[in-house]
């Protein structure tokens, strides 16, 4: 038995020589003469698929808002990072974890892919790495794009592979270089979502807090071909209310609180996002990315309100707060990826995910 270069992996090389060692301990219990050993012909196979289960990652990681997205066989999670304990969200550099699409039992940690310390904004390493979101460029690079937590505007980091470690790129501006957040009436970036659709890049931020009337909900920008220059944004243009705006929109009860994140099946675009209940993750419909968006539902919660089968349904026994994911299509079935809180803390999230029914 010989352990892979990454330390965690371990594979029985000579499945020969596992035959002979049966073969002999059964003779040998018969009282048969044993059999002379194989030759060394070294022959690898590949390990028992393994159960999987939530949360998903070991219990020493915490990856919540996870973005899912398959490439070439493999699913790769993008999502911030939380610390065991930690006294605030998303302490951690950012890493990437993956799955072949036919064994979602067995996780490899593919490494860090972006420092605290890599944007230039953040030069004392004292600004956290919000949820990320990741899209394939005209190019065919990958880019990440993120927002730091004590600034208002989006930063892009690049890099050739899924999972290698992106370098800085920039930041999302207007064509005069200001930056989008910055200009006068814009409302600051938070959690974008990205999708990337010929040579344009479609972004959604935004962030509603609970009564703050200077937050309306959550925005849309189109980027160029070069993933940073701003081609269309609207400052009164909003795909999904907050709370506050949602009266007659069909989105009372779920308006938009943060989270958006955009995917497309079947010509319909689904921008999923947590709302105003923090708790649930839930999804709105459009045949354009432009919108408009209407309210489709709840997709799942990180609580258990509602159920009434071990306790009163308007009182929770799991622990729940925000909520943060989205959904990927993983060999013809649909699986939602989000999180729940740890420790009894918000601030230790593991990532979950469920299948999702037809």
């Amino acid at each position: 038995m010989r352990f892979t270069s990454n330390g965690c992996k371990a594979t029985i090389q000579n499945s020969k020589f596992v035959t002979f060692i049966s073969e002999f301990l059964e003779e040998t219990a018969l009282g048969a003469a044993p059999k002379a050993a194989p030759k060394n012909n070294l022959i690898n196979f590949a390990a028992p698929k393994k159960q999987a289960f939530n949360p998903y990652l070991p219990s020493w990681e915490y990856i919540p808002d996870g973005e899912p997205y398959v490439f070439d066989g493999r699913v790769y999670v993008y999502g911030s990072h939380d610390k065991f304990n930690g006294h605030a969200f998303c302490l951690n550099d950012y890493v990437c974890w993956s799955a072949p699409v036919d064994d979602l039992g067995n996780w490899t940690y593919e490494g860090v892919t972006l420092k605290r310390t890599d944007d230039p904004a953040n030069p004392k390493d004292d600004c956290c790495l919000y949820a990320p979101d990741v899209t394939v460029g005209p190019d065919g690079r990958y880019y990440l794009y993120y927002v730091l937590d004590r600034e208002n505007f989006v930063s892009v980091a690049v890099c050739d592979t899924p999972a290698g470690k992106y370098d800085f790129l920039g930041y999302v501006h207007y064509e005069d270089g200001t930056l989008l957040g910055k200009k006068e009436g814009d409302e600051p970036q938070f959690d974008p979502g990205v999708i990337t659709i010929g040579k344009e890049t479609f972004l959604y931020t935004g962030f509603c807090g609970h009564g703050d009337k200077s937050r309306h909900g959550c925005m849309l920008t189109v980027l160029g071909e070069d993933m940073l220059t701003v081609k269309y944004h609207k400052q009164d243009e909003f795909m999904i209310p907050g709370a506050i705006y949602s009266e007659g929109t069909g989105f009372e009860g779920h308006a938009f609180f943060e989270a958006p994140s955009i995917r497309e099946r079947n010509g319909i675009y689904y921008l999923i996002y947590s709302s105003e209940v923090m708790h649930e993750l839930c999804y709105s419909m459009s045949t354009s990315p432009y919108g408009p968006f209407t309210y489709g539902g709840v997709i799942i919660s990180n609580t258990d309100l509602g159920i009434d089968s071990y306790k009163p349904a308007d009182v929770p026994a799991a622990y729940g707060a925000n909520n943060h994911g989205s959904m990927v299509e993983i060999l013809g079935d649909w699986y939602i990826f989000y999180h729940r809180h740890t420790n009894g803390i918000n601030h230790s999230r593991h990532g979950c995910v469920e299948k999702l029914s037809p």
